[in-house]
């Protein structure tokens, strides 16, 4: 049984702070739970480019509005118990109006200190090439 509080997360090498985003990755591969869970906040007034070619990824927004925009697609506003599932891979911008917090889940799990590169990936890392912290 896994039981953890954000605090044990908050400020270790668990918790990544970005100039768009912070996420606190509450499960990881290393748990052994088949998917990852970040508790993430998205800064107010913040615009990101985001495209998960090697996961999917399932969002749960518990605070604050924004929305998030599928290139080529829709633009889908963002509030509290709205849902998204980018079973598809798909590339999008994700915007803040007022700081958001969401809860993500990801598959593969991700091993912790994955940052989105110049595409907006999170590259596919395993225990063989992730970066010891």
């Amino acid at each position: 049984m896994i039981v953890k509080h954000i605090n044990q997360v908050i400020h270790t090498h668990d918790d990544i702070d970005t100039e768009t985003w912070n996420s606190r990755r509450l499960l990881l591969q290393k748990d052994g739970m088949g998917f990852s869970m970040n508790d993430t906040i998205i800064k107010a007034g913040t615009e990101t480019l985001i495209w998960y070619q090697n996961h999917v990824e399932a969002v749960y927004c518990i605070e604050g509005e924004g929305e998030i925009e599928v290139i080529g697609g829709e633009t889908y506003p963002l509030y509290p118990g709205t849902l998204y599932a980018l079973d598809g891979h798909e590339k999008h911008f994700l915007r803040a109006k007022t700081e958001l917090r969401t809860v993500c889940v990801f598959n593969p799990p991700l091993m912790g200190g994955e940052v989105h590169d110049e595409n907006g990936t999170y590259p596919l890392l395993t225990a063989q090439t992730a970066d010891p912290k």
